[in-house]
């Protein structure tokens, strides 16, 4: 008699690699019992950095296989559930790292006969098409790939037709269900019993990464078991799960490398963080620490050049959100047509130059951050579309016929009056209030005075580098301008200012003659000491003198001060000395 090991080794089981590498080979199971690892000699070696080096085993006995965990760190997943032993059936989907393996019994027929190869063939040809729809917004291919889908699950399954609903959340797939004439009660059962059936429909869920993305409908054929229906159903969704993980990865990626080639473009040079120790920044950065778990709208008020938009950053950083897109859009900068198209996206064909369907920068944040400055710019036609969002969660693409659900943080910022606004009709009052739940005034540089040498010294650094230049620092007498100027610019303005020092100043250090006149004149007259008072009227005497002595010759009289002549003559000009030397 043959023994248990025998039959079970006869029966052709086979493990098919699904997602990873090596994915679509084929690999009959041993005899008696067949290692999976990173050792060379596994008789299914992987390469996977999370694959233990003898990770697990699947052992035949008792006319069947059972897979054995060797207790490793990372452990192994049948059908998305952690295992120590398990016995093994038709379909089973294994988990190890990234690597995805699907188990097949077979029996003589699976691995060898033509019916087994066409529903090889018809399971990979379904990762295909699964991928391509959940990667796809064009309603038209969607339904063309859904038909091809349903076709395949027709003859994995022997169901009559179904219907595939994407959505993440029981409302999404109850507005997808009823474009389909599917009830709201099929979706709920599903959804709180795993797999349900309602008349000739039985459903069953979708997962990407343990994480719901949607339904599958089918419709029982007219003779069979409802139990092994459902079974049969469950494992096609299992495979088609592989192929949501994939599609959404690569989606995230992509959405990724577009935010983050966008932020290089723009990025500032205070990226590095918020400076400040003021009392008043203190308090701000305490603000922002209470708001950040929340998830409410934030209107962040302040003049221009304050950093709203590092705040706005600060604040999805700390959030729960921190792992997801931070999207900045500038209202003031484009046309209302193009900021409309910038924010919702649009369909291909939907106006003259539209070529191709383009997602908007709120579909791109998708459950992440997205930050409207400048929002007082926003057109009234603009403010409607938005307030809709804010309302519903919900947006159309520009040319669309399909609503779509958001899951975005809305964080607004402006530097006008919005309230005033609203009194004179310039702003829709019903969007102010669904701003403003929450508003946080960030201070101007004059109301934080001693942060300003904190931030001279932060762009100092970053100037050099930009113009090639070595300085050394910022002197004493120019730290006291700095900081007894208002900055109308805020921390905007002090950045240009260390910038123009930098770049025409001669000496290791920053001087006070290296800094834009406004600055210098309003300084000097603030503070009124007889100290500044003193040097001012020495280095006027002693410019005049220099001047006289060379004969109104200013390179000669800048050698004489021993100073550059450029910086000669800045001084004749900031020191108010052209009509006293004729110059």
């Amino acid at each position: 008699m043959r023994s248990s090991v025998t039959l079970a080794h006869e029966m052709g089981a086979e493990l098919i690699v699904i997602r990873g590498s090596g994915a679509g080979r084929r690999v009959a199971l041993a005899a008696a019992e067949t290692i999976i690892g990173r050792d060379p000699a596994a008789g299914i070696h992987l390469e996977d950095p999370l694959c233990g080096w003898r990770h697990c085993a699947i052992r035949a006995g008792n006319g069947g296989y059972r897979l054995l965990d060797f207790r490793t760190s990372a452990g192994t997943l049948v059908n998305g559930r952690a295992v120590r032993e398990h016995a093994l059936a038709e379909g089973d989907q294994i988990s190890i790292g990234q690597v995805l393996l699907q188990f097949t019994a077979g029996g003589a027929t699976a691995a060898t006969s033509p019916s087994g190869r066409e529903t090889l063939l018809r399971a990979s040809s379904l990762l295909f098409l699964v991928r391509a729809f959940a990667s796809t917004d064009d309603p038209e291919q969607q339904d063309r790939i859904e038909t091809q889908i349903l076709r395949l699950v027709d003859d994995l399954t022997g169901s009559a037709g179904g219907y595939i609903l994407l959505g993440r959340n029981e409302p999404e797939l109850q507005h997808s269900a009823a474009e389909r004439g599917v009830s709201d009660s099929l979706v709920t059962a599903v959804l709180s019993e795993g797999s349900a059936r309602e008349g000739d429909l039985m459903g069953v869920p979708l997962y990407s990464h343990g994480a719901l993305e949607g339904l599958l409908i089918a419709r029982m054929p007219g003779a069979g078991d409802a139990s092994d229906f459902a079974d049969q159903l469950a494992s096609v969704a299992t495979l088609a799960a592989a192929a949501l993980e994939s599609a959404r990865e690569v989606q995230s990626l992509e959405t990724h490398k577009a935010l983050l080639e966008e932020q290089l473009e723009r990025v500032a040079p205070m990226a590095s963080g918020i400076i400040g120790s003021s009392p008043a920044i203190r308090r701000m950065l305490q603000m922002v620490e209470r708001l950040a778990p929340q998830d409410t709208t934030v209107l962040l008020l302040g003049e221009s050049g304050t950093g709203k938009e590092l705040v706005a950053r600060a604040i999805h950083q700390q959030s729960r959100r921190r792992d997801k897109p931070f999207v900045a859009i500038n209202c003031a900068a484009l046309t209302e047509t193009l900021l409309e198209s910038e924010l919702f996206g649009h369909e291909k064909g939907s106006f003259t130059g539209a070529v191709a369907l383009k997602k908007g920068k709120l579909e791109l944040a998708e459950g992440g951050t997205v930050f409207l400055d400048e929002i007082g710019e926003l057109a009234p036609g603009l403010q409607a579309k938005l307030l809709r969002v804010l309302q519903n969660r919900e947006f159309d693409r520009v040319g669309g016929v399909r609503t779509l659900r958001l899951d975005v943080r809305l964080l607004a910022a402006t530097n006008r009056d919005l309230g005033a606004e609203v009194r004179r009709g310039g702003f829709r009052e019903d969007l102010y209030h669904r701003l403003n739940v929450v508003n946080l005034s960030l201070p101007p540089l004059r109301e934080r005075r001693e942060d300003i040498p904190l931030l001279a010294r932060h762009f100092l650094p970053l100037a050099c580098e930009r113009s090639g230049r070595k300085v050394q620092g910022i002197s004493p007498e120019a730290e006291r301008m700095l900081a007894a100027y208002d900055w109308p610019g805020n921390v905007r303005e002090v950045e240009n200012a260390i910038e123009r020092a930098v770049v025409l100043g001669l000496s290791e250090m920053v001087e006070p003659e290296d800094l834009p006149e406004s600055l210098r004149s309003v300084s000097t007259a603030s503070t009124g000491s007889a100290f500044q008072s003193s040097v001012g009227d020495a280095k006027r005497e002693a410019i005049i003198k220099a001047w006289q002595t060379s004969g109104g010759d200013y390179k000669e009289a800048a050698r004489q001060l021993g100073i550059h002549p450029n910086s000669l003559l800045r001084l004749i000009r900031n020191l108010g000395l052209r009509d006293v030397l004729g110059s």
